[in-house]
């Protein structure tokens, strides 16, 4: 748990261990930006006209790499995640990678020599019914929120290439 950067208080400097040397550093990384946000109604639509629908997540997956229907709850329910006191998520701790859900940090804490500056938390998503309960239970919302989010991809997916993941 004293690994986890969330868990840390007061510091003062950057340790040593975080900071990734000048040549392994990103350069002016162009990032394209988008005028607008592709929005797919999965409900209606799809039932009259489900190869439209099809097309228009493809294009949307294509060109922004997802469609998003809102991921500002899902970016807010992390924040509240990640701000719990460190009791709340001590028990998801685990520096074990087959562990369905785990909080960690860093990507291979125990082989890298340089450490990202990240905590994760990662779970398993489908089927949805088998592993929510297994997520994190705070915030209260958690689950709703992060629930929906696997819901509407794994509807996607069904709606383009008519099976379950």
């Amino acid at each position: 748990m004293e690994k986890l950067i969330s868990s840390r208080f007061n510091l003062q400097f950057v340790p040593e261990s975080y900071i990734l040397p000048s040549e392994r550093r990103p350069r002016n990384v162009k990032v394209p930006l988008f005028d607008t946000i592709p929005v797919i109604d999965l409900g209606g639509e799809v039932v009259y006209n489900r190869s439209k629908v099809i097309q228009q997540i493809k294009k949307a997956s294509q060109e922004c790499g997802f469609f998003q229907k809102s991921l500002d709850d899902v970016m807010e329910v992390a924040k509240e995640f990640f701000e719990l006191p460190i009791e709340d998520k001590a028990s998801l701790y685990s520096e074990d990678p087959e562990r369905s859900c785990r909080v960690y940090t860093s990507i291979d804490y125990a082989n890298e020599t340089v450490h990202y500056w990240r905590d994760n938390v990662r779970h398993a998503c489908y089927p949805l019914q088998e592993h929510i309960q297994l997520w994190p239970e705070k915030p209260a919302r958690y689950w709703d929120v992060v629930g929906e989010l696997c819901r509407i991809s794994e509807e996607a997916q069904f709606v383009a290439f008519g099976s379950n993941l």
